[in-house]
Formats: C-alpha cells, structure tokens, sequence
C-alpha cells in the first residue's frame, strides 16, 4: 500500500487550509465573547494598514510615513458623516467616501512628493501627519468651536464583518499588483529607478498611482474603525503611531511575501494587547526585547521562518514519494 497517496500536495494543503481559514473567520462572531471579536478586528485594521504600506513602500524602497494621515481622514470623514444625532449616509457609503478622500490627499501628495527620494520623502510624509492633525484642530476650535466629535456606535459584529472584507480586499489588490506589470514597474524602481527610467518606465506615473490605491485601503480601515471609537478629535484620529507600527508590523513580519505583512500584523497586534493587558508598566520594554531578537536572528521576518520549516518537512515527505515510487516501478 502507498501510503504517500495520502500527503496531500503543496497546493491541495494551501486550498484545504484557506478554506478553514475562511469558514473560521466568517463563523468566528457566531461562537465568540465581544472581547474576542474586538480583538479580531483590531488585527484585521492593523492587516490592512501592514499589507497597504507593504504594497507601496516594499517593492519601491520609499518609506512613507503617512499611514497615519490616510488612516486619519478616514476617522475624520466618519466623524464628519456619522454624527451622534444622525448619519449623513449609510455607513457603507461613509466608508467609500473616506476612502476616495485619502485617494485623492494621496494622489495630490504623490504629484508633489514624489518626485523626492530617501530621507526627504520620508521626512514630508510624516510632516503631512502633523500638518493635518493641526490643522482640522485648528479648524474644530477656532471654525467649528468644537474640540471633537462624538460619533453613533456601531457593534463589534459590524465592524468585524466589514474590515474582513477589507482586509480581504486588500490581500487581493496587493497580490494582483505583485502580478502584474505595475508590481514589475515597482520592483525595477526599487532596483534602480535611474535605470528603470531609461528602459521606459513612467516611474512618477507609476509610483504615484501605486501610493493612492495604497491609501484607498488605509482611509476605508479608518472610516470602519472610527464607530469603534465612539469619540473623535484631531489628536486620536491622526496618531502618529499609526504611521510607524504598521511598518514594524511588515519589517515583522518580513516584506518580501505577500503573508509576511499579515503574520507580522496579526502577532504583532496580539502580543502588544496581551502584553499591554498583562504588564502595563513593562509591556513596551518586553516587546522591544522581543522585536530585537527577531531582527537579529530573523532578518526576513517572521516569514523567514516558513521556508525552513517547509525544507523541513518536505524532506522526508519526499523520500516516502520517492519511495513509493520505486516501489511502483518494482512490481510493474
């Protein structure tokens, strides 16, 4: 009897694994505390903001430092469309609008800044954040006369459903680019853009355009987000750790897979609630010392870890195969 009938192929056990991974998560509020599904959600809005960031900054080598300024006009537009005393429009509808809100700050941005490299791109995306954040506060006291903004409340099984389809989104969008000659364009300018100029590429088109569909994704994860949150003001919705710990979240989790981002987003987001719960006066030291090891001894991330183990376990799997080959061969 051959048994390696039975071992299932690289791409069968990748189809049968996604399958329960999708019947989890879509049965996960039906069977979970609130806790819990506020806690899957909060991974999934930080999934977003990894594989967005990843989606840009990965294959061109800017870093941008403006997650939090995309992520922030989208709790904003939330605040401004879903008031306490009534929602403008549909929360579906709000969503959309925040998200073609950071397209478009994005898309102006990129034909400003993107013609900058290296620390002087990074350095005007951060300042983007900080421009934003005092500004709509200056706005709010001085125009508004307000200091910020309470908001409907939305149920934790909402928002769950609704950033799941987000995420999903994202995933998708960031795997077809990769595929494609846009995610090609990408990668030679993070090789040399000089060079990808001379061979034709419209490397500002390129870059540009890639930066917004990033920011689309950020802005929808903000409007989710913000009925979470209940209360808004300029302070919350434009937090500049939104811009860093996505990036520690896909350097992590390690930027050269499309999976690296989300295993970096989704243990990340787990370990600092834990650890915060758990040690509230020593969580960030602890997580430090744990993101120093991972660096030093995984400099591909925790994605690193997967084709090692894959060496692992297809060496004897393929030895029973081969086996049951030559045991094929031997009877015919």
């Amino acid at each position: 009897m051959d048994i390696t009938r039975f071992i299932p192929t690289n791409r069968k056990l990748l189809l049968v694994g996604l399958l329960i991974l999708i019947i989890f998560l879509t049965t996960f509020p039906l069977y979970s505390k609130e806790y819990y599904i506020r806690l899957m959600a909060i991974i999934f809005m930080y999934i977003v903001l990894a594989v967005s960031w990843a989606m840009f900054s990965g294959p061109t080598g800017y870093m941008s430092l403006a997650p939090a300024a995309f992520f922030g006009v989208g709790v904003y537009t939330a605040a401004l469309l879903y008031q306490l005393k009534g929602p403008l429009l549909p929360l579906p509808a709000i969503i959309v609008v925040g998200s073609l809100a950071s397209f478009t700050l994005a898309f102006l941005t990129g034909l400003v800044t993107l013609r900058l490299k290296g620390i002087y791109f990074a350095i005007f995306s951060f300042g983007l954040v900080v421009f934003l954040k005092e500004l709509i506060n200056y706005l709010e006291i001085h125009v508004s006369k307000v200091g910020g903004r309470h908001i409907s409340y939305v149920s934790n099984t909402t928002v769950f459903y609704i950033l799941l389809g987000i995420c999903v989104a994202t995933l998708l969008t960031a795997y077809f680019i990769r595929r494609s000659r846009l995610g090609l364009a990408m990668q030679s300018i993070g090789g040399n853009e000089e060079a990808a100029a001379h061979m034709g590429v419209n490397t500002t088109r390129v870059k540009i355009l890639t930066f917004a569909i990033s920011a689309v994704f950020m802005g929808a994860a903000g409007a989710t987000t913000a009925p979470r949150l209940v209360y808004i003001d300029p302070g919350l919705a434009f937090n500049v750790t939104y811009s860093f710990i996505p990036i520690l979240m896909a350097v992590f989790g390690g930027m050269g897979t499309l999976y690296g981002p989300v295993i970096g987003a989704a243990v990340f987001a787990y370990t600092e609630i834990r650890l915060r719960q758990q040690y509230p006066y020593y969580y960030m030291l602890t997580w430090g010392i744990i993101l120093i090891i991972i660096i030093f001894f995984l400099p591909a991330g925790l994605a690193g870890l997967i084709p090692k183990l894959r060496d692992r376990l297809g060496g004897p799997i393929s030895k029973l195969r081969k086996g049951g080959e030559a045991e094929e061969h031997a009877h015919t």
